[in-house]
């Protein structure tokens, strides 16, 4: 072997040595903070949509703030359709518009949209004018044929002079709106849950005029009710003013 194979050494590439763990990247501080806040919004963000994991005191806080939504979502939708009503409607027109024709300078202004017990849908103070009970409709018609109603209370008043304290005059007038307003159609009797094919009209707007009394603060009770009623009927009945026939 000649001398230079030899001394010859072999070549050898450069070790890197691997980095130790406490060389190893790791998260900074400023980042683990900023996902921990994301997620507890996250967290206090699902627990306010389904109510878990809220405390007493959030779940109260959580239903007063959607009783608050849910109550303004119904003026919105009461308000919107009592103006298109007002516009649209052909008894609402014929109303307002006989109004004015006996002297009552009503506008939208004099219809009101509130909440109120879920038992009623509506309401007529002389004082006040007429309430719409926000949370009492389940239908564009049904706000339209209470929207009616109170017209005629409103009318009653205006044209006639009603002494609201005396049951008889309250009477006559609650047979009239029943009557003339489409409390009585066939479909909201269906909904009520009353189906009668003879004289299906009448004894609805009998029963209803009853239980309107009944509310009345000097009625007391059913037979009282009935009697104020019956003494008025077939003439408050018969008495179809400002319409020429039943709506």
């Amino acid at each position: 072997m000649s001398n230079e194979a030899s001394s010859s050494k072999p070549s050898t590439a450069p070790v890197v040595a691997a980095p130790s763990k406490l060389e190893q990247p790791t998260p900074s501080s400023s980042t683990n903070a900023r996902d921990e806040r994301a997620f507890e919004r996250w967290r206090k963000s699902a627990a306010w949509l389904t109510g878990i994991g809220l405390s007493p005191e959030e779940q109260a806080q959580r239903q007063s703030q959607r009783d608050l939504q849910k109550e303004e979502a119904q003026w919105i939708r009461c308000e919107k359709w009592k103006e298109e009503l007002l516009k649209t409607s052909p008894a609402v027109t014929f109303m307002m518009k006989h109004l004015r024709a006996s002297g009552a300078n009503v506008t939208g202004d004099h219809i009101h949209c509130q909440p109120c017990q879920l038992t009623r849908a509506g309401g007529f103070s002389p004082e006040s004018g007429i309430l719409l009970c926000q949370d009492g409709f389940w239908s564009k018609s049904h706000m339209e044929d209470t929207m009616v109603h109170e017209l005629v209370h409103m009318y009653d008043h205006t044209k006639f002079k009603v002494d609201w304290k005396d049951l008889r005059h309250h009477a006559c007038s609650e047979i009239r709106a029943a009557n003339l307003s489409g409390d009585c159609k066939w479909s909201r009797e269906i909904r009520r849950g009353f189906y009668t094919f003879s004289k299906q009209h009448q004894d609805c707007v009998r029963r209803r005029a009853v239980l309107s009394v009944m509310s009345h603060p000097d009625c007391g009770d059913q037979a009282k009710a009935e009697k104020a009623v019956n003494e008025v009927w077939e003439s408050c009945l018969k008495d179809t003013r400002p319409f020429d026939e039943i709506y």
